[in-house]
């Protein structure tokens, strides 16, 4: 058994934390899972895809121009080393899985030797401030995003360390993160993007060196009094506008609040700060009860990539950028960490199979910023931000590197531990190896999960275990061992003679379903749409004849669902529906009349749409009018 390796989230205390999460090697994925398939695609294709595009975008080229290693102007974005840091964080993370990987640990190696030239005396590093604007250096922080690629550099250093790679890139990290806190423990400045505060906390983890601990909670503190210049969006955007203990709604940038948020639950466990725990479980249900599509994608303004208002969850204007459903993932997992809810798993699943799933095409090396619900009928996608389809790159692009490092180390949040159990909050086929309390336990798990939601798990330890597996909110009528489960917390609880080798059967029923929104979003009021486990469905284009337009078709509000036979789906959908169109070309009139004709639509997984060819897609489908 190899040493175990910590993931990204390894709180260190216990008294204001629930469960402990798995070492990112305890958990190994069957190569045939689902998650196995995407994580062995991530490590082939998309990983090596971001590395290169490290010297094709020109990210790494600005770091070589600090120290004089390259000519010309500097390239994209002013915050493009986050882009390297990223990358690494994510190498650092497939390393510690695969630590055999020549290619990967010269690329980690190599750029930590670059880091460390373009390194300044005193721990400074930024390309675009030391090269573009260094008269600017900590004068612009509403603005800059120095203390966001500070913190995205620790993070990368923090998988290294764990992974037991990268010394040199460790190094740069503690000297840059030692010049922080020196800087600013006695001045009121905080960055205009919240990142630094959850990098800080895992440095602490990792070394014990107190003052990061310190230094988060002080970021945190200071968010909220006014201290940024709100610029054209506001002070929201920059979550400056409240104090996080006194906030009572998730307003702004979704990725910076859901970036604050992660590091509120991280600064709260680790100083036992209840009040602030309580903060963050108040903006979750703001968050999760009337702010997030059915897919799980946050984000339903264009304009400053924000939170709307209440029930303000327009599916054609949809934003749901790829980041913040990836740190919606991460502040969920910390959420259940400190808490034990299954809640919270439950919104970790729905984002990872449906808009996380959907960012990323089957290639690889294609992806979505945004994540819309409905792409019209004549679209217009020449703009990045509502693209027609997958790109292969971005001007601005955090979304491919963070799903890199998201899936190198997704391994490590499928399941956690307390003093007497294990907890399974993720399935997937594969093999649990860790220890409860100091006795080894290994789980082999078989499923097809999330085609089907039988789950069969073979559990040996030789000491006394509770296992406890996670009943999704969605799982009606769930049994084990063929009994129904009951259940009030969302886990069903088990406690055996493991000694020999036990196997139990966790059946989760998987009906397709049609699903109605809350009547105050109402922007798809009159709709619904169609789910199946974990997965939410959609309608395509592609599946339609040539002469319908899409935004004709109807579901009845009975609809009968029958399994398809699509190729490459391994579960695809025929619902009872129509096709109805307007019998006027007026763009409005007195008088709604129709007509129309029955008709078989074919719904496919959400995450898959766009794979085939481009053209429109839609979640929400209108019901069908009467008597058609």
């Amino acid at each position: 058994m190899t040493d175990p390796i910590a993931g990204p989230v390894q709180p260190t205390s216990f008294a204001t934390a629930a469960l402990r999460p798995l070492s990112l090697n305890d958990a190994v994925f069957a190569p045939e899972s689902f998650l196995g398939v995407w994580q062995r695609r991530n490590a082939t294709r998309s990983l090596p895809y971001c590395i290169s595009q490290l010297d094709a975008s020109g990210a790494l080229d600005n770091l070589r121009r600090v120290i004089g290693e390259a000519d010309g102007d500097y390239q994209n974005m002013w915050f493009a080393d986050s882009d390297v840091y990223k990358t690494l964080e994510a190498a650092a993370w497939q390393l510690g899985r695969t630590p055999d990987d020549a290619q990967l640990l010269a690329f980690v190696d190599s750029t930590g030797a670059l880091l460390a030239k373009a390194q300044g005396e005193d721990g400074y590093l930024n390309s675009y401030l030391t090269v573009v604007a260094p008269e600017k250096r900590w004068q612009k922080l509403h603005w800059s995003h120095e203390l966001y690629c500070a913190g995205h550099l620790i993070q990368a250093a923090v998988a290294a360390a764990r992974a037991g790679v990268g010394a040199e890139l460790v190094t740069v990290a503690r000297r840059f993160a030692d010049l922080i806190v020196e800087r600013f423990s006695t001045v009121d400045d905080i960055d205009g993007h919240p990142q630094i505060e959850t990098a800080l906390v895992e440095l602490y983890r990792v070394t014990g060196h107190e003052p990061y601990l310190d230094m988060a909670k002080r970021f945190i503190d200071l968010r909220g009094h006014g201290l940024l210049d709100g610029g054209r969006f506001g002070s929201a955007y920059l979550q400056d506008h409240v104090p996080v203990r006194q906030a009572e709604t998730v307003a702004g940038h979704v990725v910076r609040q859901l970036y604050l948020l992660a590091g509120m639950v991280d600064v709260a466990v680790e100083s036992h700060d209840s009040d602030l725990l309580e903060a963050a479980k108040r903006l979750w249900d703001d968050a999760f009860g009337a702010k997030t599509y059915i897919t799980g994608a946050q984000g339903s303004r264009h304009r400053d990539e924000a939170f709307g208002d209440t029930y303000e969850l327009p599916s054609d204007r949809a934003y749901g950028e790829t980041c913040a459903a990836i740190a919606s993932f991460q502040w969920n997992w910390r959420m259940l960490l400190a808490m034990g809810d299954s809640k919270y798993a439950d919104e970790m699943e729905c984002a990872l199979y449906n808009v996380i799933a959907g960012s990323t095409a089957l290639d690889g090396t294609h992806f979505f910023y945004s994540n819309t619900l409905h792409l019209r009928t004549g679209h217009d996608g020449s703009h990045e931000d509502a693209p027609s389809q997958r790109l292969p790159w971005y001007s601005c692009a955090c979304c491919p590197p963070n799903l890199a490092r998201l899936l190198a180390s997704l391994s490590g949040h499928t399941a956690t531990t307390d003093h007497s159990g294990l907890q399974i909050h993720l399935y997937t086929a594969g093999e649990l190896n860790t220890t409860v309390d100091g006795s080894p336990v290994h789980v082999a798990i078989r499923t097809d999960y999330p085609w089907d939601g039988r789950v069969e798990l073979t559990v040996t330890t030789q000491a006394p275990l509770t296992l406890a597996l996670r009943i999704p909110g969605w799982a009606a009528d769930a049994q084990l061992d063929g009994e129904p489960v009951d259940t009030n917390d969302g886990y069903v609880r088990l406690q055996r003679d493991w000694s020999a080798g036990v196997t139990v059967t966790l059946d989760l029923p998987m009906p397709a379903r049609i699903v109605r929104p809350h009547p105050r979003i109402d922007a798809v009021r009159g709709c619904v749409a169609v789910t199946r486990g974990p997965l939410v469905y959609a309608v395509e284009q592609s599946d339609l004849p040539e002469d319908v337009v899409l935004e004709d078709v109807r579901i009845g509000p009975a609809a009968p669902i029958t399994a398809g036979n699509l190729p490459d789906i391994p579960v695809s959908l025929i619902v009872g529906g129509s096709i109805e169109q307007s019998t006027s070309d007026a763009l409005y009139s007195g008088h709604a009349e129709s007509h129309g004709e029955p008709s078989e639509l074919v719904a496919i997984p959400y995450f898959l749409w766009g794979n085939r060819k481009p053209g429109p897609m839609r979640v929400w489908i209108p019901v069908r009018t009467a008597g058609v």
